[in-house]
């Protein structure tokens, strides 16, 4: 049903006006301008050492003119970035800045922003979105790795086809984010139970980890709140001698906060993405369905006191 609201239209126009929604999404972003994201960013540096990723929430534009603008936005986000000496890289959808129009329109805006962060010190992620851009997305990923090697990309764990694409990535030495994935898809595309999309998050992790893929120069981003995955791959590292410094985690802003302090208290690098802009409703309805805890935090905040 969250999944079905995150693609309605009617929801993503209606529901955000009710004060009961905006303020629950309050616990996953800090606010609406860039500038609440690097508030947040810098408490989590100065108060627990953490790192932060930043995104502009939005998908799907409407135009060529529109995409051109998100990458300009981004280009400002990069020099913002730097400005404020933060530990801070940049997450992106393809979608938003113009996969819809072709791979070319994209690639350009990407171009730019990859060009901007990397002359600050930062770098760009591409997320990853439904089944459907995959293909486009990886093409668009390796030109844009040729130029510039420190661009990152997401692969999510519960698609079928992700072992083969993984292993078509590692040997480019390519910075990596593994996901779940939540996104609703065909069970002929995606595996169809929990169990199988935690095993093999944790086989693509610790693939990721094997010394070919440490040799080749893979980046590892381990992006779940699921703390019986997160110390299975600790183990699995600690039995094979792995340094923990080897791979970081990347967690959401506001979703297991407990785990994020704990994993930076005792050494590990913890990346936080902070999301901000107007468009969040999607975006919303996809972390509730994620993860059944933020239902419950979502009827606290309707149910009167």
């Amino acid at each position: 049903m969250l999944l079905w609201a995150s693609e309605n239209r009617w929801c993503s126009r209606t529901l955000p006006r009710y004060g009961f929604v905006r303020r629950a999404v309050g616990r996953f972003m800090p606010g609406e301008e860039l500038e609440d994201a690097l508030r947040a960013a810098r408490k989590l540096v100065d108060r627990h050492g953490m790192s932060a990723l930043v995104t502009v929430l939005g998908e799907n534009v409407e135009s060529e003119e529109e995409a051109k603008r998100a990458a300009d936005h981004y280009c400002e986000v990069a020099h913002r970035v730097v400005k404020s000496g933060l530990d801070a890289e940049i997450s992106l959808k393809p979608t938003h800045l113009g996969l819809d129009f072709g791979i070319a329109v994209a690639e350009r805006n990407i171009r730019r922003v990859a060009e901007a962060a990397e002359e600050k010190g930062s770098c760009v992620w591409l997320d990853m979105e439904y089944s459907r851009y995959v293909n486009a997305t990886l093409t668009l990923y390796r030109a844009l790795l040729a130029d510039h090697p420190s661009v990152g990309i997401c692969l999510q764990s519960y698609l079928r086809r992700t072992p083969k694409d993984l292993e078509s990535l590692i040997p480019l030495g390519a910075s990596i984010r593994i996901v779940k994935g939540a996104y609703a898809e065909s069970p002929t595309i995606a595996l169809p139970t929990r169990k199988e999309v935690d095993a093999a998050l944790f086989q693509q992790a610790t693939r990721l980890l094997q010394p070919d893929a440490r040799k080749a120069g893979v980046r590892l981003g381990l992006a779940t709140h699921d703390t019986s995955i997160i110390r299975r791959v600790g183990r699995w590292a600690a039995e094979k001698g792995v340094e923990a410094g080897s791979w970081e985690h990347q967690m959401l802003y506001g979703i297991a906060e407990g785990e994020q302090r704990r994993l930076a208290r005792t050494g590990r690098k913890v990346r936080v993405l902070i999301s901000y802009g107007t468009h969040w409703f999607a975006w919303y309805a996809r972390r509730l369905a994620e993860r059944p805890a933020n239902i419950g935090f979502l009827a606290r905040n309707i149910l009167p006191r």
